[in-house]
């Protein structure tokens, strides 16, 4: 494999411009549809009469799409030219399994359980030898499957501002909950063995980061008011090591809750108002310390949702959307929006995928962080082009 080594120029806050990938996770199977709405479209409002949002009250943005009134911060974005919608993204092994088909994103292994995580083997790619134990933070609890491999360090905080106050025991304590959640999660997957392994190998380097996550807080300080809710304070989290310079490269993140098969209209109103205002207030934070240029976001879900309502909210599909947000990010609409003629639908109830998630993480890898996608994502995948600028 190879890699294209990035340019580091300085910038006022004392880091080098490596490319920094945020990934935002939607664990549920956000409503791709109820998101990116196609207000135009009499079949959108035939199948969903109870959570199709009214048209007089959507955000259009073009002649034929619209913004879930609640997105409204998303629109802002947009508008700015800061974001790329990418439409209708899947896989043709698609699976309505939340573990399996978030399994897929996290591993890019459709056909097989793997047991190494697509970031994790770009960690590998970054810093062969773990020389830095927060090349990639997790902020939440557990570690994400994404960012596991056998010999490969990842730092997993729940809570930065306690994170630093702790002591050594109250550390390995904390590591080894993360630990146990992780093994819960993936053993019936992937079996004891691999797990076991893994946690022997890695993981264990959380005291090491500790000190460096420390100063993070210290260091920070900001005009941005961010709300009261866990997506805004995890990526407060990341705007406060990000410019404490400490060279992480990869953050992820989880949104929770967007498996609405009931109570939706309310439900995904409220997630998509801490979601935009976030994701918005984050890029105003980066912006403020002149530490956006280098970083890009990429927003993704493991599936969309049937075209039909079921009457309270929606059930798993298949066709979805991701969203890739930055300074350097050329705004627009990538692939195309899923057909919503009846003919075409998947399993005559969901719309189908127009690309395949492989190739969002090709163009990000290749073309955002400089390294050779194809090992990474098992195999060679049509890229598209939604940067104006990058750091590589």
């Amino acid at each position: 494999m190879t890699t294209t080594t990035a340019k580091t120029t300085g910038n006022t806050n004392g880091k080098t411009q490596d490319p920094v990938l945020v990934v935002v996770q939607l664990s549920g199977g956000n409503d791709f549809m109820n998101t990116v709405i196609p207000f135009t479209e009499g079949i959108y409002y035939d199948n969903r009469p109870l959570v199709g949002i009214p048209e007089d009250k959507v955000l259009p943005f073009t002649d034929t799409l619209a913004w879930h009134p609640s997105a409204a911060a998303f629109k802002r974005i947009y508008e700015q030219g800061k974001m790329a919608i990418v439409q209708g993204v899947g896989t043709e092994h698609a699976s309505r399994s939340h573990f399996r088909a978030m399994d897929i994103w996290h591993t890019c292994e459709p056909e097989i359980i793997a047991t190494e995580g697509w970031l994790a083997k770009v960690i590998r790619e970054i810093d062969p030898s773990s020389s830095n134990p927060v090349t990639a933070v997790n902020l939440g609890r557990g570690l994400p499957r994404a960012l596991a491999a056998p010999g490969v360090t990842a730092t997993s905080i729940g809570d930065l501002d306690n994170y630093g106050l702790m002591s050594g025991i109250e550390l390995k304590e904390e590591r080894d909950r993360d630990l146990q959640v992780f093994q819960r999660m993936y053993t019936p997957a992937i079996g004891s063995g691999p797990v076991m392994d893994y946690l022997s190998t890695t993981g264990r380097s959380v005291i090491t980061g500790a000190d460096m996550l420390a100063e993070a807080p210290r260091k920070y300080k900001s005009t941005v008011e961010y709300a009261d809710n866990p997506i805004a304070k995890s990526l407060r989290d990341v705007a406060r090591i990000h410019t404490a310079g400490l060279g992480t490269r990869i953050f992820y993140t989880n949104h929770l809750g967007y498996d609405h098969h009931a109570q939706e209209v309310p439900g995904h109103a409220k997630l998509l108002t801490e979601l935009t205002v976030a994701i918005e207030d984050f890029m105003q934070d980066l912006r403020d310390h002149d530490a956006a240029d280098e970083v890009n976001i990429l927003v993704f879900t493991e599936f969309g949702r049937r075209i039909k309502d079921n009457g309270s909210g929606t059930d798993h599909g298949t066709g979805g959307g991701a969203f890739l947000i930055g300074e350097n990010v050329k705004g627009g609409l990538y692939s195309e929006y899923p057909s919503l003629a009846p003919s075409d639908w998947v399993f005559g109830e969901d719309m189908d995928f127009t690309i395949d998630f492989r190739s969002v993480y090709s163009t990000i890898l290749n073309q955002w962080m400089g390294i050779d996608p194809v090992d990474i994502v098992g195999g060679t995948f049509e890229q598209f082009n939604p940067y104006t600028r990058t750091m590589v």
